[in-house]
């Protein structure tokens, strides 16, 4: 991922032609140590290719990708306890629904 986001930079810099030695420069900036191997296949696989249409391709792959969510833990009842199981869980959501108002309006108030 470090080596991709090193290329889009380059990319959005408006460096025409990358090279490897570039990707490890800008690697290097932020302190991330270049791996020789991986540079290399990236630069293979996106040699002679626009990066709009890359850019389009992942977007349609990553539209097929589980985001997770749908999964619910549940808290085992204790002993001699009997019932009660499912208010634990209605509560947590009650707090993740208000947690998330809390964030959306910090994104309001940001822009």
């Amino acid at each position: 991922m470090k080596v991709v986001a090193a290329y889009l930079l380059a990319v959005l810099g408006g460096n025409a032609s990358h090279s490897a030695d570039d990707l490890k420069v800008i690697l290097g900036s932020v302190g991330v140590e270049a791996d020789d191997d991986r540079i290399e296949l990236l630069l293979s696989e996106v040699k002679r290719k626009d990066i709009t249409e890359l850019t389009a391709s992942g977007r349609e792959k990553l539209a097929y990708v589980p985001s997770g969510g749908g999964a619910v833990a549940v808290a085992a009842p204790a002993i001699g306890g009997g019932g009660g199981g499912a208010a634990p869980i209605a509560e947590s959501k009650k707090e993740e629904k208000v947690e998330e108002k809390e964030e959306s309006d910090d994104v309001i108030m940001c822009t």
